[in-house]
């Protein structure tokens, strides 16, 4: 599997699908660490095989027909990991977009990052601009790297924007809703996620999409997400299907039903 995914890592993107599937599926991968301690590995191997998985990943969303798959992959809190750890993942985050960058554009995949960018290494800011500007016109599926970002600090920032509408009178504060601050959100061109997955056995959010995930479905998996592949994601969406998804309503049965 590993082997075919160095040689052709999005081969099969964008393949029948197998409806009724989730249309925005975030995921939360965790466990790299975990995964190399385990066989004896420095915990830079995990990442190393973690990339893989993202791949996996990806390829399995296109097929499966996810239209928008979301993906937590640094967060606003790792900065503070063994600098040798940060290391690796940025040589890692290079890696992947130069390698693989042409084979998501080719397939119609439009890359968006989430998250602040002001403090990010100044060689990584033309990367992520690349991948947004070159894939930007793109309509097959919607790959998000949620790259430094925290949701509480994306809330701030849009609370601050709508702040600063206010006091210049663009807006009136008894104006602002739940509308606006989802529009104001980093996640504001899409819909919220349908389903939530992580993976590592890890039941929390950890500061991942807490707006966006008022109403979406958790899924959490044992597996470590260099395990991670198209039969997981498949068992995750299966878990998904068997909820009855109310949106705090109630279900009414009909009459003579």
């Amino acid at each position: 599997m590993a082997e075919q995914l160095a040689s052709d890592p999005f081969h099969g993107f964008g393949g029948s699908s197998q409806p009724p599937v989730p249309e925005n599926v975030a995921i939360i991968m965790d466990g790299n660490g975990r995964w190399a301690q385990s066989r004896g590995l420095p915990r830079t191997q995990g990442h190393r095989k973690g990339v893989e998985a993202v791949r996996a990943a990806v390829r399995a969303a296109g097929e499966l027909g996810i239209k928008t798959l979301t993906l937590f992959s640094f967060s606003s809190e790792n900065w503070s990991r063994p600098a040798e750890e940060v290391n690796e993942i940025m040589g890692l985050l290079k890696i992947f977009i130069r390698r693989d960058l042409a084979d998501l554009h080719k397939e119609g995949v439009r890359v968006s990052i989430i998250g602040a960018r002001d403090n990010i290494p100044e060689d990584i800011k033309p990367l992520l601009e690349e991948a947004e500007n070159l894939t930007r016109n793109n309509t097959s599926t919607r790959l998000v790297i949620a790259f430094n970002y925290g949701s509480r600090d994306e809330i701030v920032r849009a609370t601050q924007k709508i702040a600063a509408r206010v006091a210049s009178g663009e807006v009136r504060a008894q104006d602002v809703d739940q509308d606006m601050i989802s529009a104001s959100l980093d996640t504001a061109e899409w819909a919220d996620p349908d389903l939530i997955i992580r993976t590592s056995g890890e039941q929390r959010l950890s500061n991942f999409l807490m707006w966006q995930a008022a109403y979406s479905e958790f899924v959490f998996l044992d597996c470590l997400w260099p395990d991670f592949d198209k039969a997981e994601l498949q068992n995750a969406i299966d878990i998904y299907h068997s909820r009855d998804r109310r949106y705090g309503g109630v279900k009414v049965a009909k009459a003579g039903a």
